[in-house]
């Protein structure tokens, strides 16, 4: 198993395939962009398959979400999804995308064996949008939405976060929208994962705030905390439910003794942290001509230097050297 040093299990792998992205969010990245990675350095298809497979088979990672920067952007990715689903134990698959381009591939992801998606939406209102992801592409995203509904990739999960004097206003608008269209949505508070490092805890809207403006006009109620597990979100449930809405506190309600993810760049870099200031290097070993038992080890190795939590409220704390375009959510 892949165990760190206060008995955290970690079966969730998040696997960057790609740091580029087709829009420019501005919690993310500047608007002209960033350097992306050489190609060389990105890990090969096969290579991808191979670590998910070590993963899978040997280190007992029952899920595997592929991310990015923006994952439909690799061509391989309705193949790797496919091999992934031929492993045995299959594991489950999920893809966390801007959902461009989904309109085209969510049928055939589906069939390759993808289980669910996760689509950022941080706005319905096309000028908002602009302003946020420095591009006109709304339309595209919708499209996407909805092709993964009528795929089945059900829950069609929104992730939305919300920043002060662009959408703070519109968190009611934001859960009425999939409310409307059987999305479940995730408000996710503003991380500092920004390539420019201009986070400010003053600047970000926090869980407080989203729920204590959401329940102006929905009646929530906390879901049973039981069912939470080690998953990020607390929900409620909306107006008696079914439905729900969760939000995930990464900075105010830090949810790191329950985490069970660790994270694979798309250039073959363990880290066992959103925020961890270090990786272990699985591409080079692996290049090198080593073994699966090696690798397997290298990979034990590198959870068990997890720290116990984030870090954010430590007076030392800094920023990762990565954007989250380069980390993978």
């Amino acid at each position: 198993m892949l165990i760190d040093p206060f008995g955290r299990v970690a079966t969730d792998l998040r696997v960057s395939l790609t740091d580029r992205c087709n829009l420019r969010c501005s919690y993310c990245m500047p608007p002209e962009g960033l350097d992306w990675l050489p190609r060389p350095e990105i890990l090969t298809d096969d290579e991808v398959v191979r670590l998910v497979r070590i993963g899978v088979t040997m280190l007992g990672i029952e899920e595997v979400r592929y991310t990015g920067g923006e994952p439909l952007l690799r061509r391989g990715l309705t193949e790797i999804v496919r091999r992934t689903a031929q492993l045995s134990p299959s594991p489950q698959i999920t893809l966390t995308s801007n959902g461009i381009g989904l309109a085209r591939l969510a049928e055939p992801l589906r069939d390759a064996g993808l289980d669910r998606i996760n689509i950022s939406l941080d706005t319905v209102r096309p000028d908002t949008f602009v302003r946020l992801a420095h591009r006109d592409r709304l339309n595209d995203v919708l499209a996407g939405l909805a092709a993964a509904h009528r795929a089945g990739l059900r829950p069609v999960k929104v992730n939305a976060v919300l920043m002060r004097g662009v959408n703070d206003d519109e968190g009611e608008q934001l859960l009425q929208f999939c409310l409307d269209h059987s999305y479940e949505l995730r408000f996710i508070e503003q991380m500092p994962l920004d390539a420019q490092h201009g986070w400010s805890r003053d600047d970000m809207i926090t869980a407080d705030e989203i729920l204590d403006r959401l329940s102006r006009s929905f009646d929530l109620t906390p879901d049973d905390p039981e069912k939470r597990g080690s998953a990020p979100a607390e929900t409620f449930i909306v107006n008696g439910g079914p439905e729900r809405v969760g939000i995930i506190g990464s900075v105010t309600r830090p949810f790191c003794g329950a985490c069970d993810r660790v994270r694979l760049t798309a250039d073959g870099q363990v880290r066992n942290c959103l925020f961890a200031r270090e990786e272990s290097d699985l591409r080079g070993a692996m290049r090198a001509g080593t073994s699966d038992d090696d690798l397997a080890d290298r990979w034990r190795a590198a959870v068990w230097a997890k720290k116990p939590g984030h870090g954010i409220d430590d007076p030392g704390f800094l920023q990762p050297t990565r954007p989250m375009s380069a980390i993978g959510g």
